[in-house]
């Protein structure tokens, strides 16, 4: 099969490679087509390669009719529309396979190489990842390589030499990419892709189940990165890094809830406070947070921020009376935001109110055990709440009860399973059994759900925090002292609070083998090595927006800069740009005498045909060649060549230089045979 590869004709090999470049354009998009697009598409991209390697005709007009009818039919029965981003998608992916069917002439093949242009484009819809660049950027290689290797219609030119001249038309155009990436100006709703509520990455909801946060933690992708305004960049210590987001409150007997979400549920009959009551000591800690798109409105921050993080422009940031910062929509790409947080803080009201009684309820007939621990343990307390959350802190310590991933399914009185038959869990499992207990016992608690800890990166010293990370933790209301912190997972599992160390899934027997081809350390730096490029990738690309535009034209001296400016400026940069090509070109010309740029231009395409000559063969001798080679078929050429030869050595030269260029382009020049 090697060698018949070999012998393909040109036709052939181009189409295959076409093909082969298609796939590559499409392959990315096959997560978000529907299954039979994925099929279909697969299909058609088969079956025009065995029709290009058997060298069979290709299938009539109305084959391709019929599968454009129910590619269109199909997309509208799966989105209920062909309108819209998604629906788009799917059929300009199911156009592309369609179109290689009718390959039959150079203007199908320009058709296919815009929709493959389009089609790389439509990735960015899903993904703008590093990873999804650097594919991208490979295809379009691909794509210019075979957009070159068409506009060369003689001979057999090898596929090197086309990717050759595309990677340096793409080095040329990189500045041009540059200017217009710094420059054109970042006007919503202009600039940007469509939000998509239902993509982006797994992370905390607005509702616990038990085995939800389990699941996040054996998920190790980045949830977010820190980057604190300290000497050196230091954090403060991991036990105090308690980043919060949701508080759920409300408890329907299995899962928990954010408040919002329980008053509709008609959970809760009393408004809640109409401020978090924040009260703070010392100097707050800046630091930069880079959010990951997770498509959720809330703002992950270091417990507590007063006053409102500095976001990007188009978004905005509110505090509920929970204490949790919400963003104004949901991100739809990644965030970044600058906060000050408070680590010496209280809030919540300090003398007993009504809205307190929404801490204390629990639903009827679940938990009947933990209810009578809850009421042994208070009078063992003397009804006082602080010393009850220690003697509960104490059993979780003393009571041989464990912290583990894989607890087992929890029926329907999970806190009795906790605290008297299963005596394991994971956080929330733990989180819960405590809040509920604290509940039965009339103390006011809730859940807080966020992520703990984190892991500076050697690299680039950022810290880096990830769904393992993820962790639910327990605010109790005490008197004279408001909402006070209470972890209760720290009594079960020390490690799990405070240090680097943490619960990790079982490794499967590829990540065993991988321990035998390269040590732990050195894949733990590349990992880091990795995750620093993929941070700036985020920060100076992903991350670069109007506002880091402005602050590059008052670095460049304008004082108060518009987008007008940015136009003129780019402006500026294209006219210098096209002036400096134009001069070029001037000087390439005038360079070289112009007959030897027509013997070379001649040579070429001789030499396309089969027949190589030297740079100093006189035109008379390449005449000679041809007619030695060709026959009666290099007539033509000959006899332009010797009217080259005598026009060059004539009194005027000039004037029958351009009546000979343009002979040059219409000549009938010999063909390879």
């Amino acid at each position: 099969m090697n060698a018949r590869a070999a012998q393909l004709p040109r036709e052939t090999r181009d189409t295959l490679f076409l093909l082969l470049v298609v796939a590559c354009c499409l392959a990315p998009l096959a997560a978000h087509i529907p299954i039979w697009g994925v099929a279909m598409a697969a299909a058609l991209l088969g079956w025009r390669a065995w029709l290009a390697w058997r060298s069979r005709p290709l299938p009539g007009r109305w084959v391709t009719a019929v599968l454009l009818a129910a590619t269109v039919a199909l997309t509208a029965a799966t989105h209920r529309t062909v309108l819209g981003y998604e629906a788009g998608v799917t059929l300009i992916t199911m156009l592309l396979a369609l179109k290689t069917l009718e390959l039959r002439a150079r203007r199908d093949a320009m058709v296919v190489f815009f929709l493959g242009f389009f089609t790389l484009l439509a990735n960015f819809f899903f993904s703008q990842s590093l990873p999804t660049a650097a594919a991208m950027l490979l295809a379009l290689l691909g794509l210019l390589t075979a957009l070159v290797n068409a506009h060369l219609p003689v001979g057999r030119p090898p596929l090197t030499a086309s990717m050759r001249i595309a990677a340096r038309m793409a080095l040329l155009g990189a500045p041009v990419m540059v200017a217009l990436f710094l420059l054109f100006p970042r006007l919503a709703p202009l600039w940007g892709v469509p939000a998509d509520s239902a993509s982006g990455r797994s992370g905390l909801s607005g509702q616990m189940s038990v085995g939800s946060v389990a699941e996040l933690a054996l998920d190790d992708s980045v949830a977010f990165r820190v980057r604190f305004d300290t000497p050196g960049g230091e954090a403060p210590p991991q036990s105090g890094l308690y980043f919060r987001g949701p508080v759920l409150s409300a408890f329907d007997g299995r899962d928990w809830y954010a408040l919002p979400q329980a008053e509709a549920r008609g959970l809760v009959p009393w408004a809640h406070p109409t401020q978090a009551e924040l009260r703070v000591q010392g100097e707050p800690l800046a630091y930069e947070l880079t959010l990951e798109t997770s498509r959720r409105p809330w703002l992950l921050t270091l417990d507590a921020v007063r006053q409102r993080p500095e976001m990007p422009e188009g978004y905005g940031a509110v505090m509920t009376p929970e204490l949790q910062w919400m963003a104004s929509r949901p991100p739809t790409s990644v965030l970044r935001y600058r906060a000050h947080s408070y680590l010496d803080f209280s809030h919540g009201p300090l003398q007993e109110t009504r809205a307190l009684n929404t801490y204390r309820q629990l639903p009827e007939g679940y938990d009947p055990r933990t209810q009578a621990l809850a009421q042994q343990m208070l009078q063992q307390a003397g009804g006082d709440p602080a010393v009850l959350v220690q003697a509960t802190l104490a059993r979780l310590r003393t009571g041989g009860y464990r912290y583990t991933l894989e607890p087992g399914v929890y029926g329907t009185h999970t806190a009795d399973e906790f605290w008297f038959d299963r005596k394991e869990g994971f956080c929330e499992h733990i989180a819960s059994a405590f809040v509920i207990l604290l509940r039965a016992a009339g103390v006011p608690a809730r859940i807080v759900t966020g992520y703990q800890g984190g892991q500076v990166n050697s690299v680039d010293g950022y810290w880096t925090v990830r769904q393992s990370d993820a962790h639910a933790w327990a605010e109790v209301w005490l008197q004279g002292r408001g909402w006070v912190r209470v972890d209760p997972t720290g009594s079960v599992a020390p490690d799990r609070i405070g240090l680097p160390l943490r619960l990790q899934a079982p490794r499967s027997g590829f990540g065993n083998a991988m321990d035998l081809v390269i040590s732990p350390t050195a894949l733990q730096r590349l990992r880091a090595v990795w995750e620093a490029v993929d941070n700036r990738w985020n920060q100076w690309v992903l991350n670069y927006t109007q506002g880091r535009q402005m602050d590059l034209l008052k670095r460049l001296g304008v004082r108060s800069p518009s987008w007008q400016d940015l136009v003129q400026l780019l402006g500026l940069l294209t006219a210098l740009a096209a002036a400096t090509g134009a001069a070029y070109a001037a000087w390439q010309r005038h360079r070289q005498d112009p007959w030897q740029r027509l013997l070379a231009s001649a040579r070429q395409r001789l030499e396309r045909a089969g027949l190589p000559l030297p740079a100093h063969l006189p035109p008379r001798g390449m005449a000679e060649a041809a007619r030695a080679h060709f026959g009666e078929a290099a007539t033509p050429a000959a006899r332009w060549l010797l009217r080259v030869e005598q026009a060059r050595y004539a009194r005027q030269p000039g004037r029958a230089l351009a009546q000979l260029q343009r002979e040059l382009r219409r000549l009938d020049w010999p063909r390879r045979p």
